[in-house]
């Protein structure tokens, strides 16, 4: 009985030291990594946008910060990085205007390499992460108008 009794319990701390071992590795976010949008930028670089999830990509920014249309992503893409942090981070800019309101500042940020910085996501072989986010400088949310056609956008 002793044996049997001390095999079970060698056993059970086996898998509860395996257990624990498996659960320290945290396994990555859900995200959507189907492409939404898609501009080449000035060097080349084919950056996608995905839907993403709540925290990167379209589910991430076009509700948060009131951004509609791809036009408004990729107006700033279709130019060079304003901003470069050496590890595939790169940061783009542009201009909305529509004649009527304020000119105002889009900001691009996108991960044009496979994994991001944090590694919680991957692209998967041969893909870039692409947009991070987008937001419209000094403010929340975009204004409205910048969703309608009416609106002009340069990088």
């Amino acid at each position: 009985m002793r044996k049997i009794a001390k095999a079970s319990l060698v056993a059970l701390s086996a898998g509860v030291l395996a257990l624990t071992q498996v659960g320290s590795a945290q396994a990555a976010p859900y995200w959507n990594k189907t492409v939404k949008c898609r501009q080449k930028d000035w060097d080349g670089r084919n950056i996608p946008t995905r839907t993403g999830n709540s925290e990167l990509g379209w589910n991430h920014f076009s509700g948060r910060h009131n951004i509609r249309t791809c036009r408004i992503v990729n107006a700033p893409l279709n130019g060079k990085p304003d901003k470069n942090d050496g590890r595939g981070g790169l940061e783009y800019w542009g201009y909305a205007f529509d004649g009527k309101h304020r000119t105002v500042q889009i900001v691009v940020k996108a991960q044009v390499t496979r994994r991001t910085q944090d590694k919680r996501y991957d692209a998967g072989k041969g893909r870039m992460i692409g947009v991070i986010t987008a937001f419209c400088k000094g403010m929340t949310k975009c204004p409205n108008w910048m969703n309608q056609s009416t609106a002009t956008f340069m990088p």
